[in-house]
């Protein structure tokens, strides 16, 4: 049943041989009233970092805002690139520091650390758990249960692209507060780039 204090949302994250892809839905939804049809849920933080979240958008944004400006103010300070596992680390301090009044969000962090790949969840209190897949919002149950049953560690580009359609496209059939296409973020070793697919 959807709760109707909490925005819906399904956001998905998943490793591949070559990099990770974020990927999540377009509907903005508060209960059963549908508020957009097109919300961007999928940031790119840096080029080898990127963002999905699940919840309020507003929080979500807040948040992007102040891990770019943590990893662009790293960069200026190190002339080095901020990696995933950092940038994840400052957010969970910023969600942390909130926790009386929590940002009402659930993300997902992907990217590099030192050439690994790194798929790390972040509740709205700053708890980090770090996995090879991993999703969030109120489609997450659904995802999750396709992802267990066919994710592969050796999965290439299209694997990838095929796995999050399947899996979010899925969810979104069965969960009413997402809908309305699929935003998806690729971050490979060498370029990141953003794909949208209607459903």
């Amino acid at each position: 049943m959807v709760n109707p204090f909490i925005p819906g949302a399904t956001a998905i994250a998943i490793t591949y041989n070559d990099g990770v892809v974020l990927a999540a839905d377009r509907r903005a939804s508060y209960g059963t009233f549908i508020l957009s049809k097109n919300a961007k849920k999928v940031f790119k933080i840096t080029d080898k970092v990127g963002l999905a979240s699940a919840g309020m958008i507003s929080d979500a944004q807040t948040i992007v805002r102040e891990a770019k400006y943590g990893a662009n103010m790293f960069k200026l300070q190190t002339n080095r690139e901020m990696n995933a596992r950092a940038l994840a680390k400052l957010i969970s301090n910023i969600l942390f520091a909130n926790r009386l009044a929590p940002l009402l969000t659930q993300l997902i962090m992907g990217g590099f650390d030192k050439g690994e790949r790194s798929v790390i969840v972040m509740d709205p209190l700053g708890s980090l758990v770090e996995d090879k897949y991993a999703a969030v919002g109120s489609g997450s149950e659904l995802a999750l249960g396709i992802l267990e049953a066919t994710y592969r560690d050796d999965m290439t580009y299209d694997d990838a692209k095929s796995q999050v359609l399947k899996t979010v496209g899925s969810a979104l059939q069965r969960d009413s507060a997402s809908g309305n296409g699929i935003d998806m973020l690729f971050i490979a070793e060498d370029r990141t780039w953003e794909e949208f697919y209607p459903v």
